[in-house]
């Protein structure tokens, strides 16, 4: 795999090539990229996929693929799968390095029976809603759990008989003794262990009883595998001196893992937080993670988003300290340039107008000869059919049109693309008076499109033979949200924040035949229109294709504009 845009240089790649230069950790680069397997990966990850995979690539050492699968309630095999398919579509590979926090459950466990031991943890019997209580504010202190001076000989004998099974979940945990004053409020006394019973783990099954927090848990796995730089996004600056007390407290050897914090990929009109994602889901706002509409990674391949882009598009936005709002915008134009480039054409109506050449045999047909990208040479051509009754765009044709209009009207020509001009001579009208039919007449002399002298032909529109065009079902997408930043619009409820329009139905579209049978997640331009991608619900005698992006910041624009 190779980016479209080289990685550029940023303050982490600056600190590791320094770490590397001055010969720290050996000089070897170990990063990792480790997801909870709690919900599908969106495209805020897909910045940290690169990065860290990216990084190694660039020093010469590995980044590790590492579930921190720690919490058996929300955890599922399906997670496990989707991830690690969206990071081998991404373009990445771990090789032989896959693993999973599970992995190391029974070293964590004795890791902090070690701290239990050096008098640093205790079994606390609060409720979760009580140690909350007894946290404090940044202004003020917590308060001293009753718990927090058990002796290190009832605490080890209480940790073991939480491992055996012995009490319910909810009726006690394992805290970290550390400062309930600190002015850092993940330091107050964090839990690093909990009972959990009612739901097996996805890998364990029911072997454990008692699992490690994520803050516990993620360190030490970072340190037993040997990982030189942590890379995490700016919402875990708080918990680094939890991170560096836990590998202390361990008494985990120097040198060992760095975490450094980078900004968030926040798109606009997109919402990155598994939670809400999770609830579009359950509440039926979307179809499944991998609706089109949704901001995972599975919803953008199954919308055609070629992962090309989404490397150059991180690549170009680069790693910046502070978190701030990327205009979904550049991300889209990113898709729309890689796809000009690899994307063949062909033709679609998406709202068909029916066109008859009067003069043109009843019986007869033929073929033209249309390339499939002007971009690309190598794509060659492809053969269309031509009859005597077409499909167009409705709105290719206008009753009275205004200035600047240069499509289909009474009484003007325009050109068929590939095949001849033609002019409008009649319209057909139904009893509500729409328009149902064009009556034209073709120009025999002007095939391929080509007239001479100085006649002059200034449109030229698509169209589909209506005898071998295959009826198609187009999906048309818009974001999923109506407001840029949908996560600072606080107090707010989720359905007020949904754009209404995020899906349009084109049901009675037509195609050229040959897409009838493209397998799905092919991607073409439909010229004029957009780029469409086959969408997995399709089938033989109803294809079925998913709008990717436009061919312009038409909405973009508009929204900028406020005309939205």
């Amino acid at each position: 795999m190779t980016d479209a845009a080289p990685a550029g240089t940023d303050f982490i790649r600056e600190l590791v090539a320094r770490d590397v230069r001055e010969g720290r950790h050996g000089g070897r680069v170990v990063t990792r990229f480790p997801p909870e397997p709690n919900g599908y990966l969106h495209l805020g990850h897909a910045k940290s996929i690169c990065l860290n995979f990216g990084i190694a690539a660039q020093f010469g050492g590995r980044c590790h693929l590492r579930f921190d699968d720690t919490n058996p309630v929300t955890e599922e095999a399906e997670y496990v799968r989707s991830m690690i398919e969206d990071v081998r579509w991404l373009g990445f590979d771990w090789g032989e390095h896959l693993y999973f926090a599970s992995d190391y459950f029974g070293r964590l466990y004795e890791y902090a029976v070690h701290i239990v031991r050096r008098g640093l943890a205790y079994v606390c019997d609060l409720s979760s809603e009580e140690i909350a209580a007894r946290r404090g504010t940044l202004t003020e202190p917590g308060i001293p759990s009753p718990y927090r001076e058990r002796s290190v000989a009832e605490n080890l004998d209480l940790f073991e008989r939480m491992k055996a099974g012995e009490f319910e979940p909810g009726s006690r945990v394992l805290r970290a003794k550390i400062d309930m004053a600190s002015p850092v409020l993940p330091m107050r006394d964090p839990i690093l262990y909990r009972i959990s019973t009612s739901t097996p783990h996805h890998r364990t099954g029911r072997a454990w009883s008692v699992y490690p927090m994520y803050d516990f848990a993620h360190p030490l796995s970072d340190a037993i595998e040997g990982v030189t730089h942590s890379l995490c996004t700016l919402e875990f600056a708080d918990h680094r001196p939890l991170y560096e007390w836990v590998l202390d407290a361990a008494e985990i050897p120097r040198p060992r893992p760095e975490q450094t914090e980078f900004a968030r990929g926040n798109l606009s009109h997109t919402v990155v937080s598994k939670r809400v994602l999770r609830r579009l889901v359950e509440e039926g706002h979307v179809r499944g993670w991998d609706d089109p509409r949704m901001p995972t990674l599975a919803a953008a391949r199954r919308r055609g988003y070629p992962p090309a882009a989404l490397r150059r598009f991180w690549a170009e936005i680069g790693v910046a300290r502070r978190d701030n709002l990327i205009e979904l915008a550049r991300l889209e134009a990113a898709v729309r340039d890689e796809l000009n480039r690899s994307a063949p054409r062909a033709f679609a109506v998406l709202r068909p107008l029916r066109l008859v050449l009067t003069n043109y045999p009843e019986d007869a047909s033929e073929e033209f000869e249309a390339v499939n990208n002007p971009e690309d040479p190598a794509a060659g051509v492809r053969k269309i059919p031509f009859s005597r009754e077409l499909w167009i765009e409705r709105d290719d044709f206008m009753l009275d049109p205004p200035a600047k209009f240069f499509r289909l009207a009474p009484g003007r020509e325009v050109r068929l693309r590939f095949a001849y001009v033609v002019r409008c001579d009649d319209v057909v009208r139904d009893a509500s008076g729409d328009v149902v039919e064009l009556r034209c007449s073709y120009d025999p002399e002007t095939r391929g499109g080509h007239v001479e002298g100085g006649r002059k032909v200034k449109g030229t529109i698509h169209w589909v033979s209506a005898r071998h065009a295959r009826r198609a079902e187009v999906r048309l997408y818009e974001t999923l949200f109506a407001v840029p930043d949908p996560m600072a619009e606080e107090g707010r409820e989720l359905g007020e924040l949904l754009n209404p329009s995020s899906l349009e139905r084109a049901d009675g579209a037509f195609v050229e035949p040959a897409l009838a049978s493209a397998p799905a997640g092919t991607t073409f331009q439909f010229e004029r229109l957009g780029y469409f991608c086959v969408d997995p619900d399709t089938e033989p005698e109803r294809p079925v294709f998913n709008r990717t992006v436009t061919l312009r910041d038409t909405w973009g624009k508009l929204l900028r504009r406020g005309d939205a």
